[in-house]
């Protein structure tokens, strides 16, 4: 036993030894939780004497299923070798189930789909293939992909499966055209998915549901085969994910979940912390365990994170603490813009690789939304510093960043093949690849402006009257556009541009329209340097300097060079500083930390703000809450708390008071620089 409980403080000890019943594993930051969901499989296996076979561990991630069956092996190695216990090779249950939910769910349905009237061999579609046949159904129902947007409709359909909602049922519950409208591509999707013997991701879950729900004896089987269930992340389950586990979990009540309500930042996603917070309520009888000190952070760090983290409502009282030393104080910086935040930012990663001898991997930036690191990625080019964006795609690398440069640099230079074959069809005119091929075989013949092949399109053979229309009518608003560049200042005529193009309403049809929209908006920020000058001047220079940005961008590549960032110490494509959303930041830790944009508007975002004001309060801001407190606590030794009096965002100058959640930090955790 000393091999498994050693190293583990007494609340782990609590949850890895408690065997029988539900179990709630409260785990804070910096806790270990991991390390009690393996010692907890060990204990079962070597102490309680569980066939390894009856034991279900459940996590979200892959990546996080793959380390725990390592970590698990390796515990299991060590056991053999001081003669614990053996697994049996030639049993069939001879391993714990280490997966997933939906990998979990492929292994049932391949053996048991054909009760649902499924064959065994069914194929899985993902993403992509999933928005192509709703797109086929549209067009069988005739329906106009212009009003009605087909990633919505497939981000619909897939809400309403994540609630185990059929069709049927949505049909039924409908509230409008919209959902009318998203329910008859739901039932004609599915029908189409059964004649193909395909599942999309959804169903994996949704249909080992139904399974369970309509086969009584195959549930049962189940049961009794997955008698021990743990289940990481807890807090990130949505309903069908709930709906599951307490199915399996039915029979024999052995279910330990772990997870921390603070930690629930993922409710666009489905999420629901209702689950962990009624967990109790499912399971009166459950044992509640909190893992409450933390191996990560210092004493202030915690402290401060608490203090905002305590004002939510829909929360367990928990409070962290540490054997760590109480640390540094956290730092306030009042930026008085964005340039000045991200070269203060610069200033303290060199005096801290300095001084103290920090690595560059030892920093991250954290940010609310993708758009803000634009200022940042260019404070670091210009300052030689290698970066990496984590979760994410370098601004100026960003697809909608790249239509708009290249609408500007086919205006200003209609011979610009390469843009121009970017933006003909962009958004959807209707103007195919064969079209696009033809007037590209045109405009090489000519050496003319495209503008001027496409006004004059009669002279392109072996097309049709409704090809030459599209095109004269492409070229009359390319011809408007172009002659636009002498009428406005360069933050107007990007305006302009974005109106003409409807490009805001064709954006928001697709895949996070509402963030890409941001990023657009914030190359209106960039484009405000130049208004002094005079409009035809700015957009030349506008074009050459986001030139020389993205040359310097692909040359200063993480790895590709070496960089000296702290007076001669060379960068590998490992020691670079890292960026990412407060999102992408979750699950991981740094020594240092910097949060910016701690503005109202920002963080909290202006939408939580906004929804909050529409009587959705705690809903809403809560969450903002807990992204503040995921940001803080990923930090083990120093935490930068960065917010501008007046900042360029979106196109526009602002100047938000600060988040209200710097207010809830006692004065003496805090250190204004």
């Amino acid at each position: 036993m000393d091999k498994i409980l050693d190293g583990l403080n007494e609340k782990q000890k609590e949850a890895t030894q408690s065997v029988s019943g539900p179990l709630l594993v409260i785990a804070g930051p910096g806790s270990g939780k991991t390390k009690v969901l393996i010692h907890r499989i060990a204990y079962l296996i070597s102490y309680a004497k569980v066939n390894p076979g009856n034991i279900l561990a459940v996590t979200f991630t892959n990546k996080a299923a793959g380390e725990m069956k390592e970590r698990v092996k390796k515990i299991f190695q060590d056991l053999q070798e001081l003669n614990s216990w053996k697994i049996s090779k030639s049993s069939t249950l001879g391993t714990p189930t280490i997966s997933t939910f939906h990998s979990f769910c492929v292994r049932v349905l391949r053996f048991e789909i054909d009760k649902l009237g499924w064959s065994k061999t069914f194929l899985i579609y993902d993403d992509k293939d999933q928005l192509a046949l709703i797109k086929k159904v549209m067009a069988d129902l005739e329906m106009d992909s212009e009003m009605f947007n087909p990633f919505s409709i497939q981000k619909n359909i897939s809400a309403a499966k994540s609630e185990l909602i059929d069709y049927q049922s949505y049909l039924e519950q409908k509230q409008g055209y919209f959902e009318e409208q998203v329910g008859k591509v739901y039932q004609h999707y599915q029908n189409e998915l059964k004649k193909n013997n395909a599942l999309d991701f959804d169903d994996l879950i949704m249909l080992t549901v139904k399974l369970f729900q309509k086969n009584p004896e195959i549930l049962k089987k189940y049961q009794q085969r997955f008698r021990y269930i743990l289940i990481d992340e807890y807090q990130d389950t949505n309903y069908a994910q709930y709906i599951l586990a307490k199915l399996l979990a039915a029979e024999h009540k052995n279910i330990c979940v772990v997870g921390d309500v603070d930690q629930g930042i993922y409710s666009w996603r489905g999420a629901d912390i209702r689950n962990i917070l009624s967990f109790e309520k499912d399971y009166p009888e459950a044992k509640v365990v909190f893992l409450d000190q933390s191996y990560r952070s210092t004493q202030k760090i915690l402290e401060a994170a608490h203090n905002i983290i305590s004002k939510n409502v829909q929360r367990k009282e928990k409070k962290l603490w540490t054997e760590k030393k109480e640390g540094s104080s956290l730092v306030s910086y009042e930026a008085s813009d964005e340039r000045d935040e991200a070269e203060f930012i610069l200033q303290e990663i060199e005096k801290l690789s300095k001084e103290q001898g920090f690595n560059f991997s030892d920093f991250a930036i954290f940010y609310r939304t993708n758009s803000q690191s634009r200022s940042l990625e260019e404070t670091f080019l210009n300052r030689n510093f290698n970066y990496k964006i984590v979760g994410g795609i370098k601004f100026y690398q960003r697809s909608e960043i790249k239509d708009i440069l290249s609408y500007l640099r086919a205006l200003w230079n209609p011979k610009d093949i390469f843009s121009f074959s970017r933006i003909i069809n962009l958004p959807t005119r209707g103007i195919g690849q064969l079209l696009q091929e033809k007037v590209m075989e045109k405009f090489r013949q000519e050496n003319k402006d495209f503008i001027k092949v496409l006004l004059n399109a009669k002279n392109i053979s072996e097309i049709t009257d409704s090809q030459r229309e599209k095109l004269e009518k492409t070229g009359k608003l390319f011809q408007k556009l172009q002659e636009g560049i002498l009428s406005f200042k360069l933050t107007d005529f990007i305006k302009f541009l974005l109106e003409e193009i409807h490009y805001k309403e064709w954006l928001e049809k697709g895949k996070e329209g509402d963030k890409r929209w941001e990023n657009v908006q914030e190359l209106l920020t960039v484009a405000n340097r130049y208004d002094n000058l005079n409009p035809s001047e700015g957009l030349n220079h506008f074009l050459e300097d986001v030139s020389l940005i993205q040359d310097t961008e692909d040359l200063r590549n993480p790895g590709d060079k070496k960089n000296k960032g702290d007076g001669g110490n060379n960068l590998d494509k490992n020691n670079v500083v890292s960026l990412m959303t407060l999102h992408s930041a979750k699950g991981l830790e740094f020594p240092v930390v910097f949060i910016v944009g701690l503005e109202e508007g920002l963080l909290p975002h202006s939408r939580s703000i906004r929804m909050s004001q529409e009587g959705n309060l705690n809903f809403q801001l809560e969450e903002e809450r807990r992204l503040c407190y995921v940001g803080i606590t990923r930090a083990k030794e120093k935490v930068y708390l960065i917010y501008a009096c007046q900042r360029n965002l979106f196109g526009a100058r602002q100047a938000n008071p600060p988040s209200r959640f710097l207010k809830d930090i006692p004065d003496d955790l805090v250190e204004c620089y």
